[in-house]
C-alpha cells in the first residue's frame, strides 16, 4: 500500500457493530484506569474527580467557558499567561452543555472528554480498519488506550476532542468525503494549535488528487491521439482517480479546512492589536514557541549531569528514537499519504516546540497513526496472547497514570 487508492476497503457491515469490539475494549481500559486512579487518590486523601476536572488546563478551559476571553496572570518574572492561548471549541461545548443541563462547567468538560474519547477511539478504529482491516483496528484502539499518559483521555482537556476530529477528518479524506474532511479539519483547528496537522493532511491529499487528475488526462489524451475531449472525458477528468469525488468537492474541502485555525488566530491578533501573528506573542507569554527542538535537546543533554537523571535522559532519547522508528516504519509499510503528513506534523510540533517538556507525552497523544506498525504486529499474535499483552500493559499504565496524576501530572 502506497497511496489513497490502495487502501483496503472493509466489508459493508454496520459501522457501530463493526467497531463494537474496539469500543468495548477501549471503555474497559479507561474504566480500569479510572478505578485505579480513584483508589490511589483516595489513599492519599485526594479527589480523583478534582484531578480530572479542576486542575491545570482544565481550569483555564472552564474559566473561558464561564467568563469568556480576557483573563490573564502576570508572573513575577514578567511572563503573562493569557487565556487567549486556549482555543475555543472545548469551552464552547462546555458552555453549551452547561446551558442545557444542570451540569457545572467542570462537569460539562468531563462529559465532553468522555464522549470525545469514545468518538476518538471509534475514529482511530475506522482509519486503521479502512487501511489494514478490523483486527488491526481493534489493536490500534487498545494501544492508544494503554498509552502511559492515557489518563489524559479522561480529563477535561482538549486532547480527546482534537483526536476525535482529526481521526474522522482523516477517515473522510481516505474515503473521499472531502467536504466532511474539510469541515472536521476546521473544527480541529478550533480545538488546538496542532490542528494545522489536519489541515496539512487535507491539503496534501487534495493536491495529490489534482495532480493525479492531470496525469490521468494526459495519459488519456496520449492514448487517444490528443483528440478533443468528449463529455465522457470531462466527467472522468473532474473526478479523483482515488475516490471518484468531483473536483469541486475536493476544492471545497480544501477551502474549509484552514478556516477554524485561521479564524481564531486572526481574531486573537485583532483583539490584541498585534496583527496576524499576535497569537505567537500570546504563546510566547507562556514560554511556548517553535525552535526546531533546540530547547528540548538542551533539556535532554542537561539530564546527563548526574547519574540518576542520566537514566531519565537515556529514556527520553530511546523514546524519541522509538517514535522516529515507528514513523519510518509506517512510511516503509506504505501508510496513506494523509496519515504520514498528519503524523509528521504532529510529531514535529510536539518534539520541536520549546514548551514545558513535561507536557510533551500528552502533546504526542493525537499522533495515533504512529501506533499502526505496533498494532499490525500485535494483530499477528494469537488472540489469547495479544489479550494477555494488552491486559498486562493496561494494568501497568493504569497504575502509572494514577501515580503521575497524583504527582506532578500534566501541566
Amino acid at each position: 500500500m502506497t497511496d489513497l487508492d490502495t487502501c483496503v476497503a472493509p466489508p459493508r457491515t454496520p459501522a457501530l457493530r463493526r467497531a463494537a469490539p474496539a469500543l468495548l475494549g477501549y471503555a474497559a481500559v479507561r474504566a480500569l484506569g479510572l478505578v485505579v486512579l480513584a483508589v490511589w487518590s483516595g489513599a492519599r486523601d485526594k479527589s480523583a474527580y478534582t484531578l480530572l476536572t479542576a486542575r491545570w488546563d482544565s481550569l483555564w478551559y472552564t474559566r473561558v467557558a464561564e467568563l469568556g476571553y480576557g483573563y490573564e496572570v502576570r508572573l513575577p518574572n514578567g511572563d503573562v499567561h493569557s487565556n487567549l492561548a486556549f482555543f475555543p471549541l472545548l469551552p464552547w461545548l462546555e458552555r453549551l452543555l452547561h446551558a442545557v443541563t444542570p451540569l457545572s462547567y467542570a462537569d460539562a468538560g468531563f462529559v465532553v472528554a468522555l464522549l470525545a474519547s469514545l468518538a476518538a477511539a471509534w475514529g482511530i478504529f475506522a482509519v486503521a480498519d479502512h487501511v489494514y482491516g478490523p483486527r488491526v483496528g481493534v489493536c490500534a484502539v487498545l494501544l492508544w488506550a494503554v498509552l502511559p499518559v492515557g489518563v489524559v483521555q479522561s480529563m477535561a482537556y482538549s486532547e480527546s476532542l482534537f483526536t476525535a476530529l482529526a481521526a474522522w477528518s482523516l477517515y473522510a479524506v481516505l474515503t473521499g468525503r472531502w467536504v466532511s474532511a474539510g469541515a472536521l479539519a476546521a473544527l480541529a483547528g478550533l480545538t488546538r494549535p496542532v490542528g494545522l496537522a489536519v489541515v496539512a493532511a487535507v491539503w496534501v491529499a487534495g493536491v495529490v488528487s489534482f495532480v493525479r487528475d492531470r496525469s490521468a488526462r494526459g495519459a488519456h489524451g496520449a492514448r487517444n491521439g490528443e483528440r478533443a475531449p468528449t463529455p465522457a472525458d470531462t466527467t472522468h477528468a473532474e473526478r479523483s482517480p482515488a475516490t471518484g469525488a468531483p473536483a469541486w468537492r475536493r476544492a471545497l474541502g480544501m477551502l474549509l479546512a484552514p478556516l477554524g485555525a485561521a479564524g481564531y488566530v486572526l481574531w486573537v491578533g485583532h483583539r490584541t492589536g498585534k496583527g496576524p501573528l499576535g497569537y505567537l506573542d500570546v504563546q510566547a507569554g507562556w514560554r511556548n514557541g517553535f525552535d526546531g527542538g533546540y530547547a528540548f535537546a538542551r533539556f535532554v543533554i542537561d539530564k546527563f549531569t548526574s547519574f540518576p537523571s542520566a537514566l531519565a535522559g537515556a529514556g527520553l532519547i530511546i523514546g524519541v528514537a522509538l517514535l522516529i522508528w515507528l514513523y519510518v516504519t509506517g512510511v516503509r509499510q506504505g501508510q496513506p499519504v494523509p496519515l504520514l503528513v498528519y503524523t509528521g506534523v504532529v510529531l514535529a510540533l510536539a518534539l520541536c516546540a520549546s514548551s514545558y517538556f513535561g507536557s510533551k507525552p500528552r502533546l504526542l497523544m493525537p499522533a495515533f497513526p504512529v501506533l499502526f506498525p505496533l498494532a499490525r504486529a500485535l494483530a499477528r499474535l494469537r488472540t489469547s496472547r495479544s489479550a494477555l499483552v494488552t491486559v498486562g500493559v493496561a494494568v501497568a499504565t493504569a497504575v502509572y497514570g494514577a501515580f503521575w496524576l497524583n504527582g506532578s501530572g500534566p501541566p
